[in-house]
């Protein structure tokens, strides 16, 4: 009967009003909603109505029943919305939201150092503004521009991660439901003093979900148009070693294998026992005439090279991984096989490549590298930023880091010597070099006696999402007839001579910068990635890959010869590898989406870390990485309208099914944040 009440009701579908509950007190929100009650009201709230019903009778009489309509002016609480997440530096949005025509107050828990996480509930709101204006027009703009601000990470700056430049692969899809809750931060922290294995390598990695589509006769066909070669009187009676076959190398020994040769796995020493099992789907069980582990001699390796053999002739030495040039080089040459040969010593440095190609007068990159700080520090304290950092001679893209500023750099310097490298070993030197602006492509060749053969041309398709500025959304083939191929290809073929690299496949990485193109990495043995792509590679050839041109260059001459100096152009067919995005976070409970991608025309493979009961994270890195899809088919607009399906999938947040959390109901109370930053604006 007396006193301010505060009743909470919902009105249901059905139309009529269900209370929630009825608090039989002021209504709370630390009175921030006040000044915005007096303006429209015309000069009181429910604070000045209480303290008249319990002192002032007449007063609370002449008090109206209901409040005025239309009201005195325009208003509304505004609780804001983050999108992104990270650490602070500065606060400009709220510097903006001060500046609005209806702005009267902020209040916000966030200052410089605080973590920003994305808004999913009460907890994670920044904070509440405000708004208040007697034109309706001129309120309703404000509101939009704050919501403006807010989707395109407006409101705050954030401190710069040291962001990888990797690509996602099977050696990484699902990481981050492993890295989430993960001791490994707490059992290394402070060890710098130590070696220990790197992050990838310390994490139990999650089983991959493979799915290969059943349901595409042509592929079948695809399969047929490759005819099983002899490329001699009898390959039964031959042998062909390959050093560290993993990933796209296993596709070549399984490559070798139908051709009626026997293979000899060499293992380099210090190569990881796990990456030894690291085989793509498509190359089932490996299986191999022997297992030879590389000798502290060169004479003591051959030997055991020739017992593994017996009675077999070695015809050939491969690298089957990026841990096995150099053994593949030393070896063949040794045994007056089919070689690259040593002339150019290091040639899987990057630091190495880099000077050749400049010695050259080709492009290449502003760079320093050392063993200790103080042999890169200069260049460091001299060069623009962001900076690349990575090993000089790591396997494709482990420890790349792009960094913002020297003290990121120093950090990421230190770290690369205190971890073990994704093939085994610890790294020696660490190169640092300006970071190229330009679009990624990859070019895979093959070579035989110096004649280079290009077997596909890709483009790396990186956008930015979930506040992170280089996020892999797949990989484009790229017509050989176009302008970017016309100056890619002989860009690469001259770095391949450069590093006097005659024979076996190579995958060049390389920038189109403003300037040209610019090497990133040669990498001279097959592409990688599990070889997925060797089925789209195939479909858009017309019937061949790098993986049969690489077997064609070492142990089919007339074969090599007739393979086209540069794939078909337009190609015999559509597609391209979908990397898969998350743009939430979560416990998966279903993979609905899953089901929706092998049921596209266009499907063909699908490769994934994620299964019921994973953690899923927004994708920001190759750790947050979902999966990897290989879409083909006849028809270009199949194509494109199965890609815009999947794209729209992840954003409307279809893919995954997650456990419900509990959410929270209740507006945000001023208890939850700290003190107004900004008091009122202009009084009414």
């Amino acid at each position: 009967q007396n006193g301010p009440s505060h009743a909470e009701v919902i009105l249901a579908a059905d139309g009529g009003p269900v209370l929630v509950e009825m608090n039989v007190r002021a209504h709370g929100g630390d009175g921030s909603w006040a000044h915005l009650a007096r303006a429209l009201t015309g000069g009181y709230s429910q604070i000045e109505a209480s303290v008249d019903a319990w002192l002032d009778p007449e007063a609370f009489r002449k008090l109206p029943d209901v409040p005025s309509s239309p009201f005195r002016a325009h208003g509304l609480q505004v609780h804001l919305v983050s999108y992104s997440e990270g650490t602070v530096l500065s606060t400009p949005g709220f510097e903006v939201l001060q500046r609005l025509p209806s702005f009267v107050s902020l209040s916000s828990s966030v200052s410089i150092g605080s973590k920003v996480e994305y808004t999913t509930d009460l907890t994670t709101s920044p904070g509440v503004c405000l708004l208040m204006n007697k034109d309706e027009a001129k309120l309703t703009k404000d509101v939009e521009w704050l919501r403006h601000l807010e989707e395109m990470n407006g409101l705050f700056t954030y401190k710069t991660r040291v962001e990888s430049l990797a690509r996602p692969t099977a050696m990484t899809f699902g990481l981050a439901a492993v890295r989430r809750g993960s001791d490994y931060e707490r059992d290394n922290k402070g060890s710098s003093h130590r070696r220990v294995k790197s992050h990838l390598d310390h994490m139990v990695k999650p089983s991959l979900l493979r799915i290969q589509s059943n349901d595409r006769p042509e592929l079948a066909m695809e399969g047929r148009m490759m005819k099983k070669r002899m490329t001699t009187v009898d390959a039964s009676k031959e042998v062909v070693v390959v050093t560290d076959p993993y990933s796209t190398g296993c596709l070549v020994v399984n490559e070798m294998a139908s051709r009626g040769y026997r293979v000899i796995a060499l293992w380099t020493r210090g190569f990881s026992e796990e990456m030894k099992t690291h085989t793509p789907m498509a190359a089932g069980t490996m299986k191999y005439h022997g297992e030879v582990t590389e000798s502290e001699t060169l004479s003591d390796t051959i030997q055991s090279i020739y017992k593994a053999a017996g009675a077999l002739r070695v015809v050939a030495c491969i690298a089957g991984g990026e841990a096995g040039v150099d053994c593949a080089d030393i070896v063949s040459e040794r045994m007056n096989l089919r070689t690259n040969g040593t002339q150019v010593a290091n040639r899987r440095d990057k630091k190495v490549q880099q000077e050749l190609i400049r010695d050259a007068g080709m492009r290449s990159v502003r760079q320093a590298a050392g063993k200790k700080w103080e042999d890169v520090v200069e260049f460091l304290e001299t060069e623009h930023y962001p900076v690349v950092l990575k090993p000089t001679d790591s396997a494709g893209s482990d420890g790349v880091k792009l960094c913002h500023n020297i003290e990121e750099a120093k950090e990421h310097f230190h770290h690369l010597f205190e971890v073990e490298a994704v093939n085994g070993g610890f790294n020696t030197e660490v190169l640092c070099q300006e970071f190229l602006r330009g679009k990624e492509y990859v070019i895979d060749q093959v070579s035989r006696e110096g004649v280079h053969k290009t077997t596909m041309l890709w483009v790396y398709d990186k956008r930015p999402a979930n506040n992170s500025a280089f996020v892999y959304f797949g990989m484009v083939p790229v017509d050989p007839n176009s302008m970017e191929a016309k100056i890619l290809v002989p860009y690469a073929r001259g770095v391949l001579d450069v590093l006097d690299v005659k024979n076996g496949p190579s995958h060049a990485e390389v920038i189109l910068t403003p300037t040209g193109p610019c090497l990133v990495e040669m990498n001279v043995r097959a592409h990688g990635g599990d070889g997925n792509w060797r089925s789209l590679a195939r479909g858009l050839t017309g019937g061949y890959s790098q993986v049969e041109v690489t077997v064609d260059s070492y142990l089919d001459k007339k074969q090599f010869a007739i393979i086209p100096n540069l794939p078909p152009s337009p190609f015999k067919a559509s597609g391209q590898e979908i990397i898969l995005v998350s743009f939430s976070r979560g416990q998966v409970i279903a993979t609905p989406g899953y089901d929706v991608i092998r049921g596209m025309p266009s499907f063909v493979y699908m490769e994934t870390g994620i299964k019921v009961g994973s953690w899923v994270e927004r994708t920001v890195d190759l750790l947050t990485g979902i999966g990897s899809v290989i879409l083909m088919h006849s028809d270009e607009q199949v194509l494109q309208k199965d890609i815009a399906r999947i794209r729209q999938m992840e954003k409307d947040n279809e893919l995954f099914e997650y456990e419900k959390s509990g959410a929270m109901f209740t507006a945000a109370s001023q208890r939850h944040l700290s003190e107004i930053i900004v008091q009122e604006g202009d009084e009414f």
